[in-house]
């Protein structure tokens, strides 16, 4: 590049930082949940349910992605009077597509429709976001704003400390009576479906106070200074846009990859026993614990309103077992020193985490395996999990989807079998200080303890178990096998580059940014 050309590049940069800026929210409405909705069918069948349980809410696992997404599709078609829907990402493949009609379906039979997405992820999807923002029942907002919409790395150049933030959090609530909370953002790989990765994941469907908590934590958001209507930014709808929206979402029914999908919305049962006001809950006590939304605005925010210490409080301390899930785990100094002393006072800790052949993000591997010796050292028990395990895509003996290969991403811990966390929050410093996050903990010793059993019975099977050799310097892989067991002594179905990049990405000061 010559000089002359450099300048140009840096005056250009320097313009752009000074000139572009955040929008005004003047005009913006403020809104919040519809309360009066007791009288619509699923108020109705949650009042059924709730019949002798006034202060607890019901709680039904959705760990198999198909039937996740079957529960978001089938709980649109239910509402009459309004859906919040708060993600982190929204794919336009088949099934986020087939999300974004039942939004549509639902506002066209003249339900409420509020979609609040991080702007971060949205790239190839303004058109999309305008044409459904322009139906007069829906209203789209973009949280921590992308200015850059053609070249958006440029706003991490211009504007890092604030871009760098991210809204993480994952709801989806029907009629102020339902929602859906856990670790699923909207895609492919979250449900199972196509060819490429499957991500093994973990949502709580919810009725009770727990649902009164989740809607006002999505006005929160919906209403905070970080929330911009769609419609300023992406501009009106074009001519033809819906037309061509309706041809993508016949595209996306009629793609290979979506009809088991499809069947799977005609056998689920689940919505229509909730209906029926027959749906077999767990009941407890569940408190919510979210972010405040201005940890995004790149400012000093009290600690006292973040979602970690809150998490701890309601959480508690474990006493005899702590079984934690975290995909992506980067627990630094003070974290493994936690770690450490829980398990040098007698608790049972064993963690479930991606190894490197199954993580999508390597750097955030490194930040992990600089810590495992010490872990392992403690007696704490470390699985990751195999690439090529079922992602939880499966449903009884039928298969759903069919993808390759396997990456975890359920955030889940369970205490001494007795209080179980679900939610979107990763076990590493970009969850406790940079993104927002949210999450269900739910005192239901059964809960917890199919979590437990899973580490009993079932983690063995599909992860690594690593282990400390007796030098107290290298580490083993061992894989259970029909065969017998099998021993690694490198990290298993990974070459010698990406081991090399991740020693070199360990000694490097960025666990900071993972």
């Amino acid at each position: 590049m010559t000089r002359l050309r450099r300048g140009v590049v840096l005056v250009s940069i320097t313009c752009l930082t000074a000139c572009a800026g955040l929008p005004p929210l003047d005009g913006r409405a403020a809104s919040v949940a519809q309360t009066d909705t007791a009288a619509t069918r699923l108020g109705r069948a949650v009042a059924t349910l709730r019949a002798g349980h006034p202060t607890e809410t019901g709680v039904h696992a959705l760990p198999a992605g198909p039937d996740s997404f079957a529960a978001r599709v089938l709980l649109a078609a239910g509402s009459q009077r309004s859906l919040d829907v708060q993600y982190y990402i929204w794919q336009g493949d088949e099934t986020g597509t087939m999300l974004f009609e039942a939004l549509w379906q639902a506002a066209e039979r003249g339900v409420r429709v509020c979609l609040l997405l991080d702007d971060n992820n949205t790239g190839g999807l303004d058109e999309t976001l305008a044409t459904l923002d322009a139906h007069a029942l829906i209203e789209v907002r973009l949280f921590n704003l992308v200015v850059y919409r053609g070249f958006r790395l440029l706003n991490y150049a211009t504007d890092f400390s604030r871009v760098n933030r991210r809204m993480h959090n994952k709801s989806f609530t029907a009629d102020n009576q339902v929602s859906i909370v856990g670790g699923r953002n909207i895609g492919n790989e979250y449900f199972g479906a196509g060819s490429g990765v499957a991500f093994a994941d973990l949502d709580v469907l919810t009725v009770g106070p727990a649902v009164q908590a989740v809607s006002a934590s999505f006005d929160t958001y919906w209403n905070s200074a970080s929330a911009y209507p769609a419609r300023p930014l992406l501009g009106v709808a074009l001519p033809g846009s819906e037309s061509r929206l309706q041809s993508r979402f016949e595209q996306a029914r009629a793609a290979p990859e979506s009809v088991d999908f499809i069947d799977a919305l005609r056998a689920e049962p689940f919505v229509a026993d909730l209906l029926q006001g027959t749906l077999a809950l767990r009941w407890a006590q569940a408190t919510l614990v979210a972010d405040d939304p201005a940890k995004t605005l790149a400012v000093e925010v009290d600690r006292d309103l973040l979602l970690l210490p809150d998490l701890l409080r309601a959480a508690g301390a474990p006493i005899r077992e702590f079984d934690l899930v975290s995909p992506y785990l980067v627990l630094g100094e003070q974290g493994t020193a936690a770690v450490v002393a829980t398990a040098q006072r007698g608790v049972k800790v064993r963690i479930l985490t991606n190894s490197l052949a199954s993580t999508d993000i390597g750097a955030v591997h490194a930040g992990y395996a600089k810590r495992r010796h010490e872990l392992l050292a403690a007696g704490v028990t470390l699985y990751e999990i195999k690439p090529d395990v079922d992602a939880g895509a499966s449903r009884g003996t039928d298969k759903v989807g069919s993808s390759s290969s396997a990456s975890l991403h359920a955030k889940t811990f369970a205490l001494d079998r007795e209080r179980l966390f679900v939610g979107s929050f990763n076990f590493d410093p970009r969850s406790a200080l940079l993104n927002t996050e949210m999450g269900l903990v739910i005192a239901n010793p059964a809960l917890a303890r199919e979590l437990a059993t899973a580490f009993d019975r079932d983690v063995p099977k599909a992860a690594y178990e690593v282990r400390l050799q007796p030098d107290g310097r290298s580490l083993v892989w061992i894989e259970r096998t029909a065969q017998g067991e099998l021993r690694h002594d490198t990290e298993p179905g990974t070459s010698a580059w990406r081991r090399l990049g991740v020693s070199i990405m360990s000694v490097l000061p960025i666990d900071w940014l993972l």
